[in-house]
């Protein structure tokens, strides 16, 4: 716990608060650089499972770590979990960086490494987020999500070009520095935290006002709004205390809020079953199969990918309150969708159609969805579910995400290894449009309303199904 008397400019906080991003991020790209390389030093060009496992593993870990992070957090504090997770990060990415090559055991050490490594990344994905909604002000909480969006993304960018940069040198040194040199970032995070404050919420929680009070005098200038903002978060607290003792896991399938829950949960998961991370884990293994040239000298295309990715999370803080979060929502995966399923058409269409042509419409799938479904999964996430479940609910909507992310890095390569990859693409793009499906019938707005209207929304919905249903019961009894 950070005692000093000395000021910290918030933006200080809210950049290393936000910086656990980066390594979520980093750690998320780097396999797509390293991959190539890996392949032709352990010979994995035909060992497909083998390939998927050691790019998914990371995905495979964040599933436990999320949850056991966001467990341990309430016990230990954000700040301290957050520095625990960066030493677990710089340890496994070193530990990846020098996986030893013994022959058959050597891709299996990885994928263990790469699953305890998945830990931190996990981790981070859960505790940035709660730390920074903790520390910013509610004016500014909108715009602060979307920061730290940007700062994953950054993360993927950050990883393409190390990738691009060490792409000369021999094969087996240049996926090992892609791997060990994740450890930097977290390095600096570490670093960077050590000078961070807990946040005031958790101070509040363990009893040490004053402290909460000297942090939030580092984040908010007046001193009356400081007072106020204290009194709330007690308030607050007191009434997630009292929900949680009577909230069960059953609580989340009731009728009050069964509706809230599947809509939540299916953005979650579908956000990752429209196959997104399998363009950002193998788009140079994706250029190879269209065009027949050697993935490792196609890394330019991932930094284009990542440049696409930070200038749409730029642009979706600028929109961000000035659309509905559905009418973005389907307006990404409609052309998202589109953009999958066109390449397999004209392919169809046009047998000889420019192979580069799938690789553009990519490029625009990859530009609405860093705008759309990108962002707004999460803080469609943390606005959609009532403070009665919230806790429950979100780390289950949490782990569904996690579980499309690592299904999606293991199968692809088995799905392109037994089918044409248009094909493949096509049925992710069946999957975007069913998400529009659902988010047109099943998902409400929640930009412009409190939690409370949008808990309403799903109780009125509730209701309705029940009228339906008994409307319908009724009409079989009297047909009877």
């Amino acid at each position: 716990m950070v005692k000093s008397k000395k000021k910290i400019s918030s933006a200080f906080i809210y950049f290393f608060g936000s910086f656990g991003g980066i390594l979520f991020g980093y750690d998320i790209g780097v396999m797509t650089g390293a991959l190539p390389f890996l392949e032709a030093d352990w010979h994995l060009q035909n060992a497909a499972g083998l390939v998927g496992w050691i790019t998914s593993a990371v995905m495979f870990g964040a599933i436990f770590g999320g949850a056991l992070a966001g467990q341990l957090s309430d016990k230990l504090g954000r700040r301290k979990m957050i520095l625990i997770s960066a030493v677990i990060f710089m340890i496994f990415s070193i530990l990846s960086g020098v996986a030893p090559d013994i022959g058959r055991i050597s891709p299996y050490y990885l994928i263990i490494v790469r699953m305890l490594l998945g830990l931190a990344v996990g981790a981070a994905s859960a505790l940035v987020p709660a730390y920074m909604s903790e520390m910013a002000p509610a004016k500014a909480r909108g715009r602060l999500s979307g920061l730290n969006q940007t700062m994953i993304v950054s993360g993927m960018l950050l990883s393409y070009v190390v990738d691009f940069l060490l792409k000369d040198l021999p094969g087996e040194w240049a996926w090992r520095l892609m791997l060990g040199l994740a450890a930097v970032p977290a390095l600096i995070l570490f670093i960077g935290v050590l000078h961070l404050p807990e946040s005031p919420r958790f101070l509040l929680k363990k009893g040490d006002e004053a402290q909460a009070k000297r942090v939030l005098s580092y984040i908010r200038s007046n001193p009356a709004e400081i007072n106020q903002e204290l009194e709330s978060i007690k308030k607050t607290a007191k009434k997630e205390r009292e929900a949680n003792q009577k909230a069960t896991w059953g609580t989340l399938f009731s009728s009050k809020y069964r509706y809230l829950v599947i809509a939540g949960v299916g953005v979650a998961a579908f956000q990752q079953f429209q196959g997104a991370n399998a363009i950002f884990y193998y788009i140079p293994l994706i250029v190879q199969k269209a065009t027949g040239q050697a993935a490792s000298s196609n890394l330019m295309w991932p930094i284009i990918q990542g440049i696409i990715l930070v200038i749409g999370s730029l642009f979706y803080m600028w929109i961000a309150d000035k659309f509905n979060r559905r009418a973005l929502l389907m307006l990404g995966g409609s052309v998202m969708g589109l953009s999958f399923i066109l390449p397999a058409v004209l392919n169809w269409m046009i047998p000889n159609m420019n192979p580069i042509t799938i690789v553009v419409f990519l490029c625009i799938y990859v530009a609405f969805y860093s705008f759309t479904w990108a962002p707004l999964t999460w803080v469609l996430v943390g606005e959609i579910f009532p403070l009665a479940i919230r806790g429950r609910a979100s780390g289950l909507a949490s782990s569904f995400n996690w579980i499309g992310s690592w299904l999606v890095g293991l199968i692809f390569p088995i799905m392109t290894a037994s089918m044409p990859q248009e094909a493949v693409f096509a049925i992710f793009g069946v999957i975007c449009l069913l998400g529009v499906i659902f988010i047109k019938t099943r998902v409400p707005e929640t930009r412009g309303h409190t939690l409370e209207e949008i808990e309403a929304q799903g109780t009125n919905h509730s209701k309705a199904i029940k009228k339906v249903h008994s409307k319908n019961i009724n009409v079989e009894r009297t047909n009877s």
